[in-house]
């Protein structure tokens, strides 16, 4: 017995509700699209229209300048192509593109190696509990071609259905 309040206050101050810090963005995201290697620029440069200006400002009228024909899709809700992309977001209201301090997308990193593109954004979610919500962070990819963006990957999965 001496053993188990040690243990019990061990697990209790480990519990998630007391150890996360929270994710957060920085404070000018479009800084963070640059590179000094000319190439992994034009390519963060790619990523930076997708996100700011197709998903953040919804000028999808844009999107045949930043994503290919083929466009191949790993996101389990939309069909891959550029056509079926646009499709999918159209109908989203579309706003002024945002300026640098000004972004709802909370842009935590971008990465670029060779021809793919990475970028770490704040995703705020509701705890299982009920109780208020908690940050983690979202990863999108993009493959980029002949200055297009050509490929995409991210974490979504198709929505969980009730029983």
């Amino acid at each position: 017995m001496l053993y188990v309040a040690p243990l019990l206050f061990s697990l209790l101050a480990a519990s998630p509700r007391h150890v996360q810090e929270p994710v957060v963005g920085a404070a000018n995201p479009e800084r963070l699209f640059t590179s000094r290697d000319r190439r992994l620029n034009a390519n963060k440069q790619v990523v930076l229209h997708i996100v700011r200006d197709l998903l953040e400002a919804g000028h999808w009228s844009d999107a045949p300048k930043y994503l290919s024909n083929r466009y191949l899709q790993h996101n389990p809700m939309v069909a891959s192509g550029l056509a079926p992309v646009m499709a999918f977001f159209s109908g989203r209201p579309e706003r002024p593109i945002p300026k640098p301090g000004e972004w709802k997308t909370k842009v935590v990193s971008v990465v670029a190696e060779d021809d793919l593109v990475v970028v770490a954004t704040v995703r705020e979610l509701p705890r299982p509990s009920g109780a208020g919500s908690y940050t983690t962070t979202w990863f999108d990819m993009w493959r980029i071609r002949d200055g297009k963006a050509d490929e995409h990957w991210d974490g979504a999965e198709l929505p969980r259905i009730s029983r």
